[in-house]
């Protein structure tokens, strides 16, 4: 597992395409929704949370699907393949290079957006990072396997959204929910249901992930 997540690190440290593709189109973005949108409304710190999410969404899936691309344009996938090793480790170094590359997108486009958008009372609590840890998670988690499944067709970069769009929206529902609640500084115990969803959420698709990427790689 470890192997897997330094190498891919080592990969996006020498050309930065993911993290650069990411950032960039999360950056878009928010300026279309800063430049086009009532900006009166989206100054409410409820909002910022729901915004956030959808624009890692949409940032996300295109980047995640990259980081899989690679591994088929370079070659790799068929020495995964016959790398004698887990290949639930495969799928779990993988996407813990992937949730490393959310965090950091999440981690600066929050504060970007935020002043953007001229967001005010903004009351930020523990719970904010909480949220965007398991967030990213739950995200990376199922992004990472639906990029493997997407990669094997002509059509991936519309059927990656298609896998992955459908089972993120719980995710999406809880984490903004439980995202606009740690900006303003709301107790967990008033999203406890929500933070409840999350984990089990992740735990979930981690566990499917790791016990069906070896036939994922078999295909």
């Amino acid at each position: 597992m470890w192997t897997i997540f330094r190498k891919d690190l080592a990969i996006e440290r020498r050309t930065g395409e993911i993290l650069f593709s990411l950032l960039l189109l999360a950056l878009l973005v928010v300026l279309v929704f800063a430049f086009t949108l009532e900006l009166e409304r989206l100054r409410e710190p409820r909002l910022l949370g729901g915004l956030l999410w959808a624009t890692l969404l949409l940032a996300g899936t295109l980047a995640l699907g990259r980081s899989m691309l690679l591994e088929r344009e370079a070659g790799a996938w068929t020495a995964l393949a016959l790398a004698p090793i887990d290949r639930g480790s495969v799928f779990l170094g993988k996407a813990a290079a992937n949730l490393l590359l959310l965090l950091i997108a999440a981690a600066l486009v929050l504060p970007v957006m935020a002043i953007l958008l001229g967001t005010s009372r903004l009351a930020p609590s523990p719970l904010l990072g909480l949220a965007i840890l398991l967030g990213t998670t739950g995200m990376a988690a199922v992004g990472t396997l639906g990029a493997a499944l997407a990669s094997r067709t002509r059509a991936r970069e519309v059927l990656l959204p298609i896998l992955t769009f459908p089972l993120l929206v719980p995710l999406l529902i809880a984490v903004a929910r439980v995202t606009s609640a740690g900006l303003v500084g709301e107790a967990p115990a008033a999203v406890r249901p929500w933070l409840v969803l999350l984990c089990v959420f992740d735990l979930v698709f981690l566990t499917v992930g790791w016990l069906t990427f070896d036939h994922v790689l078999e295909d």
